[in-house]
């Protein structure tokens, strides 16, 4: 069974209740909770393996509460799964950009729920299994701390240009479309925003300095990583 904690934020009473029951039968341990306010004491006490987090909160809404637990490096590593009544590819862009793991439009089924809290804590326990990535002699990816440096200095990467990057490195030399890109974002949610991996790819390489040579566009296909440069 597994034991892993989950947190729930919702300021409904009954679907924290409805979610509880129903991943409780999975073997979670749960906890929920109304209002960033309840979650950050919590925080200060434990560190739960996931966080559900719905968008519409009173006071610090859901996307100004993960944009704030992922600048922090003691709670940046703990996946977050966004759940909103608003599904317009607006907002699950925004969802994605603020740093979430993946974005559920309500109303959802239970069974759609713990799928994705299985798919999120698995490609958690991989990417643990190797905490760094480097790219050429410059690169080096800290997917533990979400933390990068290039030449020796610290990047500041957005969560989303991390995550891109992090894909490409994942497979150096395959070339990825944009839409596998999305996938590896998003996992099975279908978005459509081909141009906007395009804006994030250009953003990220001039972040990346000198080091941005080794991202290579490939027409019409996508976006690889190549680090035999000559």
């Amino acid at each position: 069974m597994n034991d892993s904690l989950i947190a729930i934020v919702d300021d409904d009473p009954d679907i924290v209740e409805s979610i509880s029951s129903g991943i409780r039968s999975e073997g979670y341990r749960v906890r929920g909770f109304s209002c960033a306010e309840d979650l950050f004491k919590f925080l200060d006490k434990e560190k739960p393996d996931l966080i559900l987090l719905d968008v519409m909160l009173p006071g610090i809404n859901g996307f100004d509460i993960c944009k704030s637990l992922k600048k922090k490096d003691k709670f940046s590593s703990i996946p977050i799964i966004m759940l909103s009544g608003k599904d317009t590819e607006e907002d699950k862009v925004f969802g994605l950009d603020a740093g979430s793991d993946d974005y559920i439009s309500k109303p959802c089924s239970i069974n759609e729920i713990k799928a994705r809290i299985r798919a999120v804590l698995r490609r958690r326990l991989i990417k643990s299994e190797d905490k760094k990535i480097h790219i050429g002699n410059m690169v080096i990816m800290d997917l533990q701390k979400y933390e990068i440096s290039v030449e020796g200095q610290k990047a500041q990467l957005t969560p989303t240009e991390f995550r891109i990057l992090e894909c490409l490195s994942s497979r150096k030399s395959f070339v990825f479309s944009r839409k596998r890109i999305l996938e590896f974002l998003w996992g099975e949610e279908k978005i459509v925003i081909d141009r906007t991996i395009d804006v994030h790819i250009r953003h990220l390489r001039e972040k990346l300095g000198k080091a941005e040579k080794f991202i290579k566009n490939v027409r019409g296909v996508g976006y690889k990583i190549e680090e035999d440069i000559p």
